[in-house]
């Protein structure tokens, strides 16, 4: 599924079952709380934090779809074509930090 996909089927959940958009402030709210999760588990797991028992069973993968369903509806309520946005942004990306990347002596 391509992003513009994942923005129809976002769209059309939200129509079926969601009654409507959260305002966009709230959805920011939720993103925060989203993103945040993924940092728990990501701190704990993969950090030098430790993991507490009820935090093993924690999906990082179902967390991170929580982002980006979140990401998704904001995108939707203010009029970005997500798609778009993120062809631009790659080709940005590659152009600028091909070579920075590659003479990175940190990353070797």
């Amino acid at each position: 599924m391509n992003i513009q996909n994942a923005q129809t089927a976002v769209d059309d959940w939200i129509k079926e079952h969601g009654v409507r958009y959260f305002n966009e402030l709230t959805n920011m709210a939720q993103l925060t709380e989203e993103v945040g999760e993924v940092a728990r588990i990501i701190a704990r797991r993969y950090g030098e934090q430790s993991e507490k028992e009820s935090d093993k069973s924690k999906d990082l993968g179902e967390e991170l779809a929580d982002v980006l369903f979140v990401v998704l509806c904001l995108a939707n309520q203010t009029g970005i074509d997500l798609q778009q946005s993120f062809d631009k942004k790659l080709d940005v990306k590659t152009k600028r930090d091909h070579d920075r990347h590659h003479n990175n002596k940190k990353l070797k």
